[in-house]
C-alpha cells in the first residue's frame, strides 16, 4: 500500500519538517538536540522535525524516533 509524506522547510526559521501521517499529537525530544518527533496521541511516530538544518555539516544526523 502506498503512503504519502508531507516535507516542508522553513527557510525563515531554519526547519525541515517531515509528517508520515496528519492526526492531532505533539512534539518530543530524541536523543539529539537537533531532531524532535512528532508523536501521535496514541503514542506512534508520525513525523519529524529537523532544526538548523542548514547549519548541518559532517557525517549524516542519525536519531532514534522510538515510539
Amino acid at each position: 500500500m502506498a503512503k504519502n509524506i508531507k516535507v516542508w522547510f522553513d527557510e525563515e526559521a531554519d526547519f525541515l519538517e517531515v509528517t508520515f501521517e496528519e492526526a492531532p499529537g505533539y512534539m518530543r525530544e530524541t536523543d539529539r538536540d537537533e531532531v524532535m518527533a512528532r508523536v501521535a496521541m496514541d503514542g506512534r511516530v508520525i513525523g519529524f522535525q529537523i532544526l538548523g538544518v542548514s547549519r548541518l555539516k559532517g557525517p549524516p544526523l542519525e536519531a532514534s524516533l522510538v515510539a
